[in-house]
């Protein structure tokens, strides 16, 4: 009594030691563990049933006892698992007795018996679940054997994997899931009737060390296993319909065999109303009809007796309990892709993804070799409106299943995170899940897996932006229309995670070349539609050796870009990015089809058609500008321009400022400086110096060399060629450290423009007032005067 006692007093203390004491207190005494409130006052809510009066007693194995003690003491398992455990026991069950009735019919019984179904009820009042399933039930012996001297092999393992700190929610990959109920309950009662045993039996146990068999004496059961779950007070939501039926949703959603949970909905009725009801409402009938005219007393008679005719009726809610199923859709992936309805991909799509709309497209497909497995990976068709805020961090949508049974949705290895979009399951019969999850996600398998996915994951993709261009190659007529909506599916697909392509090709360093065929961008000739690589390399000019790129912040400014008129001059087609990120995959796809990606916001441009009389010409032009460009530099600050060069990409402009060929456009420091959490140091060191580009043959750019030439200390034509490099600066793309200096140069020119002196002091203010009074005054005057003639001829 003392022990007692003190126990319900310490009732929160899972220590090794009190589940010893509880062991020898039931096995000496026979008693039952009861429940302690929270409170603490030592009140019993329910005491756990005892065993049946006459039961054999049994005494677990030793590994066995291990086991519970572990599972009753786990405080941070999962203990959603034992549904899952419980429910997958149950299909293996269904699954034998239909492999017996291949060969023996009569195994199946008839009538209620021969429906093989799972079925789940929750008891509030008992506090009681039960599930039960039609299966091949048990024998005595089998319950002994099967229930109370498992493997030891597999307890083992387990057991091993748990001191190690392995996780609990993988038990049933051991063979020893059914002990996962001691999670939630402390008094388990199994009953089973075999097909070869002419008796029905109980198994119960308190998970104190040891269990009963007994012959049952309950409810009869043709054949199969009922499973009563006594649930701990801090279990109670596992009796909630609501509970019960997300976890079968999660978990066991696609087994093979119909799950059905016995719920309550709100069912409307109509009813006849009651006599008084119907001689109120004939009063009042009767006293709007008093008050109408003679002349209508016989149609409201005859109106009142065809009422009369009809009965009346209320509507009312009653609870009706039922049997619901809770897995209506079929595990698909199991069949051969030719057997599957594209209605039936939808529908599957639709209830995996909880989304309304159809996928994008699919690919269903079976992997074989070392490893096995079967997969169907959807695209969506709209991507989350926060799809890239969280991009890292963001789980994946692929779901793990061992043999229709779901694992777990936490694998991040099995796809890339550019991928993430995709959306579908994985079903593997042979994946070793007996170990750890941080041992699983180096395995080997699991990257053959990856590996299998990706390359699947990607010609899908690539198939979808192929359709447009198979139906582009018909001549048939009929498919003209369909050629337009395969166009607008990739297209689709691009607007809503082009960007995870790119993403890719920064990321994926095996499949870049791959990623880089499903790239679309808009360019200099494209007429606003989307082209590919593939299709830029097939129209470039002959002797053509590079692929020209610009970015920028908008379509618009990239159009009227100077850094391409040599380029659109000489019929170059040129692509257009606008992205940000496109800066970060340009820096990593350098190269396409041995064609060199070529930035024409850069230094050292070329073109690749110029022939000997044409680079003599330009050597020559170079060695006339030296003084010029050597002059124009001095003038220029030395942190900001490393040189001053001959320019062979303008025709109408005068001078552009270019990047150094490794260092950031003007498009990048752009977007550098607008990350909040930049770092400047870095910014210094990758900004770079600049190149000063002059048109030789602009008029502007004639002028200021001659300036130079005749004067070259005056400050007046220093003064031009600054304006000049920093008005080539914003052109370009580029900012100003100082804008206050080209502000000043700007209004000096604006001020010699106007006749202003540089130097002319501010003027009075109120000079100006004394004008506006004077005109004023006129206008009052010559009013005046107007009005004068009009009084006359009044």
């Amino acid at each position: 009594t003392t022990i007692t006692t003190t126990m319900r007093g310490c009732a929160k203390l899972r220590t090794w030691a009190l589940v010893a004491i509880v062991s020898v207190l039931c096995l000496t005494n026979g008693c039952a563990r009861a429940y302690a409130d929270e409170g603490g006052d030592g009140a019993a809510t329910r005491t756990a049933p005892d065993f049946n009066a006459g039961a054999e007693t049994f005494e677990f194995q030793a590994e066995v006892s291990r086991l519970m003690d572990i599972i009753i003491n786990s405080l941070y398992s999962n203990k959603d698992i034992f549904l899952r455990e419980l429910i997958s026991n149950g299909s293996d069950s269904l699954d034998k007795i239909r492999f017996l009735s291949l060969t023996d019919n009569s195994q199946l019984g008839e009538g209620d018996a021969a429906e093989l179904d799972i079925r789940i009820k929750a008891d509030k009042e008992r506090k009681v679940l039960t599930i039960r399933d039609k299966g091949v039930g048990m024998t005595k012996d089998d319950l002994k054997n099967n229930l109370g001297t498992i493997a030891k092999s597999g307890t083992s393992a387990f057991l091993d994997q748990v001191a190690k700190g392995g996780d609990m929610s993988l038990i049933g990959q051991f063979g020893v899931g059914f002990y996962s109920v001691y999670l939630v309950a402390d008094f388990v009662e199994v009953r089973s009737k075999h097909n070869d045993d002419p008796k029905q039996w109980v198994w119960q146990s308190k998970a104190d060390g040891n269990f009963a068999i007994s012959e049952d004496e309950g409810e009869p059961i043709e054949r199969g296993v009922e499973i009563n779950i006594y649930l701990k007070e801090d279990a109670q939501q596992y009796l909630e319909t609501s509970t019960l039926e997300n976890l079968v949703h999660r978990y066991s959603e696609f087994i093979n065999f119909p799950i059905y949970l016995y719920s309550s909905e709100e069912v409307a009725e109509e009813v006849p109303v009651e006599d008084d009801e119907d001689e109120d409402a004939d009063v009042s009938a009767d006293a709007d009809a008093d008050e109408d005219d003679d002349d209508d007393e016989d149609a409201d008679e005859n109106d009142d007796e065809e009422e009369d005719d009809t009965p009346k009726t209320k509507t009312v809610y009653n609870t009706v309990w039922d049997w619901k199923r809770l897995n209506d859709n079929k595990a698909i992936w199991l069949r051969s892709s030719s057997e599957v309805e594209e209605s039936e991909y939808s529908k599957f799509y639709q209830a995996l993804a909880k989304d309304s709309s159809a996928p994008l497209t699919y690919s269903h497909f079976k992997a074989e070799g070392d490893v096995e497995f079967k997969a169907i990976l959807f695209i969506p068709e709209v991507a989350p409106s926060d799809y890239y805020d969280n991009y890292y961090n963001r789980p994946s949508a692929l779901k793990l299943y061992v043999r229709r049974v779901f694992i777990s949705d936490e694998f991040d290895e099995l796809l890339p995170k550019y991928l993430n979009f995709i959306k579908g399951i994985v079903d593997s019969d042979t994946l070793p899940l007996n170990v750890s999850r941080e041992t699983l996600q180096q395995h080997t398998s699991l990257k053959t897996i990856k590996k299998k996915i990706v390359r699947k994951a990607l010609d899908m993709i690539r198939k979808l932006a192929e359709e447009g261009a198979d139906a582009e190659d018909d001549e048939v007529a009929d498919d003209a229309a369909d050629k337009k909506n395969e166009e607008s599916k990739y297209e689709k697909f691009w607007k809503q995670f082009g960007k995870s392509i790119k993403l890719g090709i920064i990321e994926d360093a095996s499949n870049r070349t791959r990623l880089a065929k499903l790239l679309r961008f808009k360019t200099s000739k494209s007429d606003g539609k989307l082209v590919s690589l593939e299709q830029y390399v097939e129209r470039m000019k002959e002797g053509q050796k590079t692929i020209y790129y610009i970015t920028g912040e908008s379509m618009d400014a990239l159009k009227n870009s100077p850094f391409l008129e040599k380029l659109i001059a000489k019929d170059l087609e040129v692509i257009y990015f606008t992205d940000p990120i496109d800066e970060y995959t340009m820096q990593n796809l350098t190269e396409f089809d041995d064609f060199k990606f070529s930035n024409a916001s850069k230094e050292d441009l070329k073109f690749g058609d110029a022939d000997d009389d044409e680079k003599a010409r330009f050597k020559k032009t170079k060695e006339a500008f030296k003084t010029f460009t050597t002059w124009w530099k001095s003038k220029l600050p030395d942190d900001a321009v490393e040189a001053v060069k001959v320019s062979n990409r303008l025709s109408t402009t005068p001078c552009v400022v270019v990047s150094s060929k490794y260092g950031w456009s003007a498009n990048m420091e752009r977007i550098m400086k607008a990350q909040a959490m930049g770092d400047e140091s870095r910014l210094q060191y990758m900004r770079g110096k600049k190149t000063l580009e002059v048109n030789p043959r602009h008029p502007m750019i004639a002028a200021l060399k001659a300036r130079a030439a005749s004067d070259p200390d005056s400050a007046e034509t220093e003064a031009m060629a600054k304006l000049m490099y920093e008005t080539a600066m914003l052109e370009s793309g580029f900012s100003f450290e100082k804008p206050g200096e080209y502000t000043a140069r700007v209004f000096d020119m604006i001020k010699t423009s106007l006749g202003v002196e540089k130097d002319a002091e501010l003027v009075d203010e109120t000079q100006f007032h004394i004008v506006e009074e004077e005109e004023e005054k006129e206008e009052k005057d010559s009013e005046g005067t107007e009005e004068a003639p009009k009084k006359d001829e009044l």
